[in-house]
């Protein structure tokens, strides 16, 4: 099995990118995040003409989340249902073959001054609470998704000017390993325990993956029955090369069976 996630920031701009992507990978599982698109606008017929099934929900120009799959999503939601924001172009949850598939696109917060990262704060509250109310860590399940942290000094170029990023900022590391606590590996970390290896790259920054100036905010966590099963799991740092590229890439997790 093959499970994989990328914040295509628009997919309707990488379309022809993600389609051989998905040619070339054949991946089991890919979380969408940032799909920036309408639900009527979103490529439905151009993923199944490529032999997938999908799942989504967006929004004009901001968030959207998507699931394409070998097999068909069953048991698909979207949003929290504990009575907040619902932010259903944010979450999005499904059962495939046997597996418990939660991909999320975190808030980024903006600045830790700024409502937004309290929001964020919250929001890994929300999804710990989820975690516990309706899953167990002794059941397949992977969190994936652009979760909008990077945990460690080795998860960002220069994380000394970083301390008050609301995407390194120590709160905000706090509250997304209080999640991981329900029972999650960081799958990346586990193949790579020491290398800087990153997911995203600013493009303000020049010529920022050949100098590998990036951050890595982009996760396949998974319980431990999961975790026992990984053979690798690795950054695609191709598609950050091409011509107009996402700001980030894809992150690829493999398993036995």
């Amino acid at each position: 099995m093959k499970i994989a996630t990328f914040n295509a920031n628009s997919i309707r701009s990488r379309l022809p990118m993600l389609l051989q992507w998905l040619e070339d990978h054949q991946p089991d599982i890919l979380g969408i995040q940032e799909t920036k698109c309408q639900d009527e606008d979103f490529p439905l017929e151009a993923i199944r003409d490529a032999g997938f099934h999908v799942a989504f929900k967006g929004e004009k120009s901001y968030n959207g989340v998507a699931l394409i799959c070998k097999s068909e999503p069953q048991e698909v939601r979207f949003g929290f249902d504990d009575g907040g924001p619902a932010d259903e172009t944010r979450l999005i949850r499904a059962v495939v073959d046997g597996v418990s598939v939660v991909n999320t696109y975190v808030p980024q917060g903006r600045a830790i001054d700024h409502v937004m990262y309290k929001y964020k704060l919250g929001w890994y509250r929300r999804l710990k609470k989820m975690f516990e109310a309706e899953y167990s860590p002794d059941q397949p399940l992977a969190w994936i998704g652009d979760i909008n942290i990077a945990v460690e000094p080795i998860d960002v170029n220069n994380p000394a000017g970083k301390k008050n990023d609301p995407c390194y900022h120590i709160d905000a590391h706090n509250a997304f390993l209080d999640v991981c606590s329900f029972g999650f590996t960081d799958l990346l970390r586990k193949h790579h325990p020491d290398e800087e290896i990153y997911s995203f790259f600013d493009y303000r920054v020049k010529n920022a993956v050949e100098r590998n100036m990036g951050w890595r905010i982009d996760y396949v966590l998974t319980t431990a029955s999961l975790t026992e099963k990984s053979l690798a799991c690795d950054v695609d740092l191709e598609p950050r090369k091409m011509e107009k590229p996402s700001d980030h890439t894809f992150v690829v997790a493999e398993f036995e069976g």
